[in-house]
């Protein structure tokens, strides 16, 4: 009885402590379009372009190679003595290895490449989202991604653009919070089989990672990739 009176004192005194209509500010920040729309964003879209360009490129020149050695086999190979067609015929099938590992080799890398400029990029957005949603005395900030619906003036994604904008500083550079520490993009898987040469083959676009907590605990990363 008198352990239940004491617990009944501690919770009244508990609920005297808070505001009887406490205020509750709530925004949401869109991180694909932060993404995509500051400057270090597409800074690195473009890197990530060019990188895929270069890759197809490279794709096209071997295929294109090992495409005329097929062709050269399938019209020449039955009047050619034995031992030159045994040759053309392993120096094709070393083009095609070359080629096969090559796709592989290259779609792993812009994996590599697009989830290390994402997550970077991303980890600053936080610290922004963080630094704004304290200066603005906000609740929760949320990540449009998860909602089903939010009125257009909580969202302050604009204002985390011009904000991260205005810094002016190297992608990745922004993240002081010690839990961040180590977060960013996993490798590459390295599982799956190489594409079989086609026409125009180049490596397929970038994307997956694990995502780098946000100061809330959540992941805004899971969704996000600066290729998109």
């Amino acid at each position: 009885m008198r352990q239940g009176l004491i617990c009944g004192a501690v919770l009244l005194s508990m609920a005297a402590a808070v505001p009887a209509r406490a205020e509750v500010k709530v925004a949401y920040v869109d991180i694909q379009r932060a993404l995509n729309e500051c400057n270090n964003g597409k800074r690195a879209r473009s890197n990530i372009r060019v990188e895929a360009e270069r890759a197809q490129a490279k794709l096209q020149r071997e295929q294109s190679e090992a495409q005329a050695l097929k062709d050269e086999l399938d019209k020449k190979g039955m009047l050619m003595p034995p031992d030159q067609r045994q040759n053309l015929e392993d120096t094709l099938a070393k083009k095609m290895r070359t080629f096969q590992d090559d796709v592989k080799n290259e779609r792993d890398e812009l994996h590599q490449h697009d989830n290390e400029a994402t997550a970077a990029i991303v980890r600053d957005l936080a610290t922004i989202v963080h630094k704004l949603g304290e200066k603005a005395g906000y609740t929760v900030v949320m990540e449009k991604g998860g909602l089903l619906w939010g009125i257009p003036s909580a969202d302050i994604t604009d204002e985390v653009i011009r904000s991260y904008d205005s810094m002016n500083v190297k992608a990745g550079t922004l993240a002081p919070d010690p839990r961040w520490t180590g977060a960013g993009p996993q490798k590459a898987s390295a599982g799956g089989a190489a594409p079989p040469p086609v026409a125009g083959a180049a490596p397929p676009p970038p994307d997956g990672g694990e995502a780098p907590p946000s100061s809330s605990g959540g992941s805004i990363r899971k969704r996000s990739s600066i290729s998109r």
